[in-house]
């Protein structure tokens, strides 16, 4: 199976072996949102995924 390299670009390994990744939905349309909800946004999120669904996206 090919690896998903579109995906695979958006992803971060950690030092300690964690996945993480960007909120999905920040591109635009925030003007509208309060301060606090872009805020949050901005963080990484950390992505649990299974043995075999990180090979996929890793190799």
């Amino acid at each position: 199976m090919k690896s998903n390299k579109s995906y695979t670009k958006r992803l971060k390994v950690s030092k300690n072996g964690k996945i993480t990744a960007r909120k999905p939905g920040q591109n635009h349309f925030n003007a509208k949102e309060s301060r606090r909800a872009q805020m949050n946004k901005r963080r990484a999120v950390a992505i649990h995924m299974s043995n075999k669904t990180i090979a996929r996206f890793l190799s």
